[in-house]
């Protein structure tokens, strides 16, 4: 199957990626089996409700990240692809408005190459966040690695 694909321009987009030393079934497991996403997503010391989980084209993802501070913020997605274990994408229906493509790139056995790109409608939008999402993405790896490493376990 084909990439999905967003248009979009440089100044549209925020690309993080890391390398892991997990297999690439093990990051796709990690990505979209909720009892295992519902740990590690979102910035240091989030945690998450998950209200639904439907992982299907056309499926929707509803959830509450709660903040160590204080606050809860809802989310809302929809599922656009599902590619196991190279690909997930999806489109936010809660704001802020974004798109997201996951990929996952097997390097080695045990070693796995995570691309995630989050694609906006306008610079100015992408602009807002971009100085705090950077920071976050990478709190976010870290927490993915260590579920990953629990996961071994």
């Amino acid at each position: 199957m084909a990439t999905v694909t967003f248009p979009s321009t440089p100044d549209c987009e925020i690309v993080s990626s890391r390398v892991v030393n997990f297999s690439q079934e093990l990051v796709f497991k990690a990505w979209t089996d909720p009892n295992h996403l519902k740990n590690w997503w979102g910035p240091k010391g989030f945690t998450n409700t998950f209200e639904e989980f439907d992982l299907r084209p056309g499926g929707r993802w509803k959830f509450v990240m709660h903040a160590p501070d204080k606050g809860n913020f809802q989310n809302e997605c929809e599922f656009v692809k599902i590619e196991k274990p190279s690909e997930i994408a999806w489109i936010r229906i809660s704001k802020p408005l974004f798109n997201i493509v996951a990929t996952f790139e097997k390097i080695a056995d045990d070693q796995t190459k995570i691309v995630f790109r989050m694609v906006f409608d306008t610079p100015e939008e992408c602009a807002k966040l971009r100085p705090y999402v950077v920071d976050k993405n990478e709190e976010n790896f870290d927490r993915l690695e260590n579920e990953l490493s629990k996961m071994t376990l």
